[in-house]
């Protein structure tokens, strides 16, 4: 038997076979992928069907998942190493395989490089588990489609040149910006913020082109708005280092690239050029950030550069007036709940934001002028990921404050307690 960590989660041991890590769709969980790709890079993707799919020569690899927990797991997302699939059935072509659920009927898939070499790492696919559940899929090998149709794409991020270099990204429950090089110096309203903006959506649907081409994204027309304020904060989970007593963060990013872009998983990072932390050292940062389909948690990896071992970081939670927040150092998590208003001063419902480290992380509360601050720190590598999640009472998924700290909690625990997935060659017939 073979234990791995790989991608998002460590795995747990349920049967003598090859464990992968799973990431959550709802939520992510743990992990580092390798170095990102090329900008624009483009997901290939199998389609579900009702009709089982023809073997071209049958099932290879065997893939059991079971839910170990006393809840259920919605739009869990499943990604499997090409490496260890080709371990268990040598000769496996990533680009030919697919996945079939247990009466062989096709189950939506991608294809997504994490390395930068334009060829697929890793089989990512979703399901859905009842509390105690085992469900069993398969690899095969068969013809993947060349196209998926528009309706199957839940996630999406890109480079907004015409909006001063934003980057902006969504799934079909949040959306979020942050903020590029050009707006530094836009002569009109120039700001220097490496703060996360969350916008607040109520429909399923992929909105931000349509935000940014009719520039109206400010008032709610029927599907949400940009409510939220960051200006110079940390907005919704942005960091900076803590050294000295302060928070020190970086300017607007200087760089981006899409690893990966749907159907079911968003992979993309930005860059941030070395600043000056109190000591002396300058510091610069990776963000890489994975966004899946129907979960309201971002996982974000940061990696630092130019510092000496372990560093302290802040992540943020901008203050706003009438947020209650929460901190809980048992889940390692901290959350506010606060009332929002569009840019005529009306009332538009409230909004939650909450930031989650990994299980067991060391969590400090501070605070800033700007913002609520959890204080942790990274590895000796300088690494450090944590999730971000936020929900608007309006779009009807999170009703209320209880209801935010249920789903916070919710995502702590699934991350504390990963699905199970075994992997075995394919029984021969």
């Amino acid at each position: 038997m073979t234990k791995l960590r790989y991608g998002l989660a460590s795995s747990v041991a349920v049967s003598l076979a090859v464990y992968v890590a799973v990431a959550f769709a709802a939520p992510p969980a743990t992990g580092a992928p390798k170095a990102a790709a090329a900008a624009g890079a483009k997901p290939v993707a199998a389609a579900a069907g009702s009709k089982p799919v023809a073997a071209a020569g049958g099932n290879l690899v065997t893939i059991t998942a079971a839910n170990p927990s006393a809840f259920v797991r919605a739009r869990e997302t499943i990604a499997l190493s090409g490496a260890e699939l080709a371990k268990l059935a040598p000769g496996l072509e990533l680009k030919k395989s697919l996945v079939v659920d247990a009466g062989g009927r096709a189950v939506l898939s991608q294809l997504v490089d994490m390395s930068g070499d334009d060829e697929p790492d890793e089989l990512v696919f979703q399901a859905d588990f009842a509390p105690g559940e085992v469900k069993r899929f398969s690899v095969r090998l068969g013809e993947r489609p060349h196209a998926v149709a528009a309706a199957e794409y839940k996630v999406y991020g890109r480079f907004v040149r015409e909006r001063h270099d934003d980057f902006v990204w969504e799934n079909d429950l949040v959306a979020h910006r942050t903020y590029g090089p050009d707006l530094e110096t836009w002569q009109k309203d120039p700001l220097v913020s490496s703060g996360i903006d969350t916008w607040a959506k109520r429909t399923p649907k992929l909105v931000v082109n349509e935000w940014y081409m009719t520039d109206d994204y400010h008032q709610d027309a029927g599907q949400g708005a940009d409510f939220y304020g960051v200006g110079k904060s940390r907005g919704c989970g942005g960091l900076g280092i803590w050294a000295g007593g302060k928070l020190s963060p970086s300017r607007n990013f200087t760089r981006s690239r899409v690893l990966a872009n749907g159907p079911i998983r968003l992979v993309f990072e930005l860059s941030y050029a070395p600043w000056e932390v109190p000591g002396g050292a300058r510091i610069s940062e990776t963000k890489r950030v994975i966004l899946d389909a129907g979960t309201p948690f971002n996982r974000f990896e940061s990696t630092f550069s130019g510092g000496k071992g372990a560093l302290s970081v802040g992540i943020g939670i901008a203050k706003h007036a009438g947020a209650a927040l929460q901190v809980d150092a048992g889940s390692s998590s901290m959350r506010v709940w606060e009332p929002v208003k569009d840019t005529k001063g009306v009332q538009s419902g409230n909004l939650g934001c909450a930031v989650v480290l990994n299980p067991g992380a060391s969590l400090e509360a501070q605070t800033s002028d700007l913002d609520y601050l959890a204080v942790t720190n990274t590895d000796a590598a300088g690494r450090i990921t944590y999730r971000v999640g936020s929900a608007w009472d309006r779009a009807g998924h999170v009703r209320d404050a209880a209801a935010w700290a249920k789903t916070v909690e919710g995502q702590a625990a699934k991350a504390a307690v990963p699905l199970q997935i075994a992997l075995a060659p394919a029984a021969a017939k």
